[in-house]
């Protein structure tokens, strides 16, 4: 192939390809501007000065580097023309939830084209910028895209929300594309999913509970909450989608040296007594003295939470229900997982105040977004002209 070796080197989220001289200029400057870019072109069109800016320079037919760069990015920017890139990827394709995003471009920048992953991989997001920066104009196909409706795979995702299950994906976008009625239930999460201003399209109704949106009968349905359904609300996932908005806050405090499968099974156990869903969890939060725990650290990692950790000051300042002088003994705090999930959460009633297990004490509090109407998104999509780089995906 006659890459230069990059195997052991560092890379970025994108890879932008170049085979042509206009491509090469195209290439160059999408590397200055767009955060996470890597350029790759063809030795024929070196400077000399690729090394120092981080340019990989290969030689041959550009069709044997694409396998790598396919398997190594979440997406390819190519400045190569569409049908090619479509013979090249063709037998790459393995399913859409883990392909990487690829956008073409023309030998002019006229025009900034997305090809493949557009929702999940990020191509269309991915066109919208590079078109920014080049003075493109972007050329987005998703029927959703196209008429302004909700893309069922991306709704909630700048929030952090989960798919419960991605089976009814295909049929309800289908329902909200082809204007049938569709039904949307949220019990928790972030409220602004919905851009201000612009009405919902007419064939999507707000219902405040499942059991409204089932009489109503809709073709469809998205539904928003942390809870595990109860049996006659399940039939509402026929064809229906439902996803788990990140609101709930755990308190935790526990001895020293406590495991991480005795902290995980307490949390197992919480949840499904107040029939709340594992993966609507957003934080783990405790006092200071337990930051370094290791029960408690590889909980977070295994889960991708947070964990926060609070002064025994910041922790005395909030009322709770449950002081206790034999935990300010020890810890300087009146309390621990009551006081900690209340501070995250900004509740004033917890969906459990306090309840010891072995070495275990767990509180859960909800976060209400409808009491937060500032809330904002965990993502910005503005393009400034230099963007922040995105993450990889593992």
């Amino acid at each position: 192939m006659g890459v230069a070796d990059t195997n052991n080197e560092r890379h970025g989220v994108y890879a932008v390809v170049a085979i042509t001289k206009h491509g090469v200029e195209i290439a160059r400057r999408l590397g200055r501007t767009l955060a996470g870019a890597d350029v790759y072109y063809t030795d024929k069109f070196a400077r000399g000065d690729e090394t120092e800016n981080g340019i990989r320079l290969f030689s041959g037919n550009v069709k044997t580097l694409l396998p790598e760069l396919f398997a190594r990015y979440d997406g390819l920017i190519c400045i190569i023309s569409l049908g090619a890139v479509v013979r090249m990827i063709a037998p790459l394709l393995k399913d859409k939830k883990t392909d990487p995003a690829v956008v073409v471009i023309d030998d002019k920048a006229e025009h900034a084209i997305s090809v493949l992953s557009g929702h999940l991989g990020g191509a269309n997001e991915l066109t919208r910028r590079v078109a920014a920066i080049l003075g493109a104009r972007p050329v987005i196909t998703t029927a959703s895209d196209v008429q302004q409706t909700i893309a069922v795979d991306l709704f909630g995702r700048q929030f952090g929300w989960e798919w419960e299950s991605a089976d009814k994906l295909t049929p309800v976008s289908a329902a909200v594309v082809n204007e049938e009625p569709v039904a949307i239930v949220q019990e928790s999460g972030e409220t602004d999913w919905w851009p201000e201003g612009r009405p919902l399209p007419k064939n999507i109704t707000v219902y405040d509970s499942i059991s409204a949106a089932l009489a109503a009968r809709p073709a469809a349905a998205l539904v928003v909450t942390h809870r595990l359904l109860d049996p006659e609300e399940e039939a509402i996932l026929q064809n229906g989608v439902l996803y788990r908005p990140k609101v709930i806050a755990l308190g935790i405090g526990c001895n020293r040296g406590t495991s991480a499968e005795e902290i995980e099974a307490v949390i197992h156990e919480t949840l499904n007594e107040l029939r709340f869903s594992m993966k609507s969890v957003k934080a783990v939060c405790t006092i200071d003295l337990k930051k370094d725990e290791q029960g408690l650290l590889e909980i977070v990692n295994k889960y991708r939470w947070e964990l926060v950790a609070y002064t025994p000051e910041e922790l005395n300042e909030v009322p709770i229900e449950a002081p206790s002088e034999t935990v300010y003994r020890y810890t300087g705090a009146y309390g621990v997982s009551e006081p900690a999930a209340k501070l995250y959460s900004g509740a004033d009633q917890m969906a459990l105040v306090k309840k010891k297990s072995g070495n275990v004490t767990i509180s859960v509090a909800l976060i209400d977004h409808r009491r937060r109407k500032g809330s904002e998104p965990c993502d910005d999509s503005s393009s400034p002209h230099r963007e922040a780089a995105p993450a990889k995906r593992p």
